[in-house]
C-alpha cells in the first residue's frame, strides 16, 4: 500500500471517512495554496480570504463526514466551486458597496519563496503590483476567469462549472480579459 501522502484524493477521502484525521490534513495541504489563491484574488483581502478558506473546509468536512460527497476524482474542482460560491455569497451579502483592498503581503509575495537577488525581487514586486492594479481595472467576470485560469490553474471546463457558465462564455471572458489587459499594459508602458 502507498504511503498516505502519495494516496489519490479518493483514497484520502475514504480514509478520512473511516476516521483517519491525517488523511484530511494531507488533502488540505495538497490544495491549500490553489484554493486560498483563488479566494484571495476574488476578495483581495488576506484576512477575509483566510476566513472564507476556513469556511470552505468546514463545508468540505461536513459533507465528507455525512457521506454526501459524490464527485469521484474531482475533489479540487469541487472545493474550488465551494470557495467560489462562498465568495459570491459574501459579495451578495455586502451588495458590493465598497471595494476591498489590503496592504498586507499578497499572493504574489507568498508564491515568491525562492532565494533570488534583492534587485530581482524588487523588480518582480513592482511588476506584480502593476499587474494587480491592472487586474483590478478589468470587469469582474474577466478578472475572475483570468485568476481561476492562471492562479488556480483550472481548465476552462472547470471554470465554466465553477462560474455556472458555458465553456464558450469562459473562453470569451478570458479572451476579452487578456485583450483589455494588453491595452492596459500598453497604456502603462509595461512589458513582461
Amino acid at each position: 500500500m502507498k504511503p498516505l501522502h502519495e494516496a489519490l484524493d479518493t483514497d484520502l477521502i475514504r480514509s478520512f471517512q473511516e476516521g483517519n484525521q491525517q488523511a484530511l490534513e494531507i488533502l488540505v495541504n495538497r490544495y491549500k495554496e490553489k484554493i486560498f489563491s483563488s479566494i484571495f484574488f476574488l476578495v483581495k483581502d488576506k484576512y477575509l480570504a483566510e476566513d472564507l478558506f476556513q469556511e470552505v473546509f468546514i463545508k468540505v468536512i461536513d459533507t465528507l463526514r455525512s457521506n454526501r460527497y459524490n464527485e469521484e476524482g474531482k475533489f479540487v474542482q469541487w472545493a474550488l466551486r465551494i470557495a467560489h460560491n462562498l465568495c459570491v455569497d459574501y459579495f451578495r451579502k455586502i451588495k458590493r458597496t465598497k471595494i476591498i483592498h489590503s496592504d498586507d503581503k499578497d499572493i504574489f509575495e507568498m508564491l515568491n519563496t525562492s532565494a533570488e537577488s534583492a534587485d530581482t525581487k524588487m523588480v518582480q514586486g513592482q511588476s506584480y503590483s502593476k499587474i494587480r492594479t491592472m487586474l483590478n481595472e478589468l470587469p469582474e467576470e474577466q478578472r475572475e476567469v483570468i485568476v481561476l485560469r492562471h492562479f488556480a490553474d483550472m481548465s476552462f471546463k472547470e471554470i465554466a462549472e465553477v462560474t455556472n457558465t458555458s465553456i464558450n462564455t469562459a473562453l470569451g471572458r478570458m479572451r476579452y480579459g487578456l485583450i483589455n489587459l494588453r491595452k492596459l499594459m500598453i497604456e502603462n508602458q509595461m512589458s513582461l
